[in-house]
């Protein structure tokens, strides 16, 4: 049996853990929010998102 969680979802949760659980302050995970959504606008977006995948592989067990 597969199941599948979108990354969005497990990166969701992990910031409302961070925010709960570690302390982290809401203006602290919006500037990170914002950094991240500015980052996908420059040129390292496509390596970013090469990186991203290939840790989701790894993660999978379906690295070569």
């Amino acid at each position: 049996m597969t199941v599948t969680l979108p990354l969005v979802l497990v990166l969701g949760v992990i910031a409302w853990a961070a925010i709960k659980f570690l302390g982290i302050r809401m203006w602290a995970a919006i500037a990170i929010a914002l950094f991240g959504f500015w980052l996908a606008h420059t040129f390292l977006a496509p390596a970013v998102e090469s990186g991203t995948r290939t840790g989701v592989r790894i993660v999978n067990g379906t690295h070569i």
